[in-house]
């Protein structure tokens, strides 16, 4: 499992730990059940606190995306493959209203965005 901190970002550690470990289950790169690292092991690796490598996989869990057996570690959590189609498409409404609220700032049409969106899904791998 590769994360990658950085310090530059403006948001948290944790949150770039959770949001990057919700996007290996959600793309299917981490398999339900598949154990994650502990948390001194990761702590360790990203060379940060075990706290904060302890409050990430707190709000994992907490979002239903692992569980943690007492003794035996922290694993993918089973996912009810709709709920999971839900969570994929939550990601993608937050961060098509964040190009909406970016494309009024810069006065551009709904057909300007959408023309762009018609290229870049037709373009992208």
């Amino acid at each position: 499992m590769k994360i990658i901190i950085s310090n530059a970002s403006q948001e948290p550690i944790y949150e770039q730990i959770v949001n990057q470990v919700k996007a290996m289950i959600l793309k299917g790169e981490i398999q339900e059940g598949e154990p994650l690292p502990s948390i001194r092991n990761l702590a360790k690796n990203l060379q940060i606190s075990v706290i904060t490598t302890k409050r990430a996989y707190e709000e994992l869990e907490k979002e239903g995306f692992i569980e943690t057996a007492a003794g035996k570690g922290s694993f993918v959590a089973p996912q009810n493959k709709e709920l999971l189609r839900e969570k994929k498409l939550k990601i993608i409404e937050e961060k098509l209203i964040a190009v909406v609220k970016e494309s009024r700032l810069l006065g551009l049409e709904e057909e300007e965005v959408q023309s762009m969106l018609t290229i870049l899904y037709r373009e992208v791998e």
